[in-house]
């Protein structure tokens, strides 16, 4: 982020709010929507500007890009495996992480969102079962703008004229009264739908929009949940 900063100073504006949200000590979970490839930088751009060096789980493939994996490397980052059983090494790192005090930033989408208008879509359980492993605060923080220089898997950015990043931290999830129930498939669902829910409302907020009334749901509309959005026939 140390590299990136002064690119991002230079060449975006910034509309940050909401960081009276983040905690002031003791590890958390923050969360984000995912709909640019450069969204990562500009939810990382926030959260160092105000004081907090996160551990962004980040998918395996990422890490095998030179020079872009040994940075990640070397930064501490947490591989995750997707749709894989070794992703449960993943959630071992940042219930650590989580329990040293460090800031877990988890896309709880787990990939691009496919929703045709970039809205939150269905989320899987990561975030909420290591918040709840944890008893840590889970933070919504939404991002917007970042798909104006680089839209869902476009190759070439667009920089000029420079472009607002807008980032809004919301209050933290209320998941209390599913803490310290047993992590059934049930309690992980029904807090990640909490978590999805936080991150829509803040977004339309943000965007001064109201999202569509379902959640997008790749599988249901016959698309692969990860990777370039393909159907899921074309996959099998």
């Amino acid at each position: 982020m140390a590299l990136l900063r002064p690119l991002l100073m230079i060449f975006t504006k910034r509309r940050w709010s909401g960081q009276e949200n983040l905690p002031t000590e003791g590890g958390f979970v923050v969360v984000t929507n995912h709909y640019s490839h450069l969204d990562p930088f500009v939810f990382g751009h926030f959260l160092v500007d105000h004081g907090f060096s996160p551990r962004f789980l980040g998918k395996v493939e990422v890490f095998r890009i030179p020079v872009v994996g040994w940075i990640l490397t070397r930064a501490d980052q947490i591989r995750v495996h997707r749709e894989s059983g070794r992703a449960i090494h993943a959630f071992r790192s940042a219930v650590e992480a989580v329990r040293a005090g460090k800031v877990v930033a988890i896309y709880p989408e787990g990939t691009l969102t496919r929703d045709p208008d970039l809205w939150p879509m269905r989320g899987k359980t990561g975030a909420a079962r290591v918040a709840l492993e944890t008893g840590c605060p889970v933070v919504p923080v939404v991002s917007w703008g970042a798909h104006e220089i680089l839209g869902p898997y476009r190759h070439w950015p667009h920089l000029l004229p420079r472009k607002t990043m807008i980032v809004h931290a919301g209050p933290p999830v209320e998941l209390d009264d599913l803490r310290g129930l047993p992590l059934t498939a049930e309690v992980l669902q029904d807090a990640t739908d909490r978590i999805m829910a936080a991150l829509t409302t803040d977004l339309e907020g943000v965007r001064g929009e109201r999202a569509p009334g379902i959640r997008f749901d790749p599988r249901a509309a016959g698309v692969t949940p990860i990777g370039r959005p393909r159907p899921l026939k074309e996959a099998s």
